[in-house]
């Protein structure tokens, strides 16, 4: 390709990674109650979503979504569905955690592999995600066939401005978090206004078509 395809490209990748959705938020979520560290394993989650999502497309069954009502639809539950639990789940815990103490054992209670898991899933289960690398990819892609270098060139730079992305998110609530004293009522309302978010993109998801 070109530089200025490259660019162009460059250009779509941030633009995507950068608006706000279920991975970034849950990246800013994950670093406003455990810590810019752990928040760390949920964009890696989320990245190699990326990645699986990406792989879907190009293999062609992002056209089966696309063509398919049934199969559109029934993956689109399972990720309202997944965001409206995490949804409930955040709202529970703003409930539990009334003091300092209650949030550290709260972290500390969640393994490593189970942040990475859920910006895993958030990834694999947002058929919008699918759909956007059907339509893109192919824009970049030999009109002929597919060229595995110049796809695992294009799904490393999407990745690396995914991660990119949740880095300035996560940084941004760390430095924020920093300088606004905390307090259990403002820690409960950050909390109940992130499960409404994650509520209300899942309730945006079941309206796509």
């Amino acid at each position: 390709m070109t530089v200025s395809t490259w660019l162009l490209f460059i250009s779509v990748s941030l633009a995507a990674a950068f608006s706000p959705g279920p991975g970034v938020l849950m990246a800013i979520s994950t670093a406003g109650t455990q810590g810019p560290g752990r928040a760390l394993y949920s964009s890696a989650g989320n990245a190699l979503g990326v990645f699986i999502v990406a792989t879907t497309a190009v293999a062609g069954l992002g056209l089966v979504l696309k063509t398919s009502a049934f199969a559109f639809g029934a993956l689109k539950l399972v990720g309202a569905a997944y965001l409206i639990y995490l949804g409930i789940k955040t709202w529970r815990q703003s409930s539990r955690t009334a003091n300092p103490a209650a949030v550290v054992a709260q972290a500390q209670g969640l393994s490593r592999a189970a942040i990475f898991r859920s910006g895993l899933l958030v990834a694999v289960s947002n058929p919008k995600a699918i759909l956007f690398f059907t339509a893109v990819f192919p824009q970049f892609m030999p009109p002929d066939h597919v060229d595995p270098v110049r796809f695992l060139a294009l799904t490393s730079v999407f990745t690396a401005c995914t991660l990119l992305s949740h880095l300035f998110y996560v940084v941004g609530t760390a430095w924020l978090k920093r300088r606004v004293t905390q307090s259990a009522a403002r820690s409960r309302l950050a909390k109940r206004v992130t499960a409404v978010v994650f509520m209300g993109m899942g309730g945006a998801l079941l309206t796509a078509r």
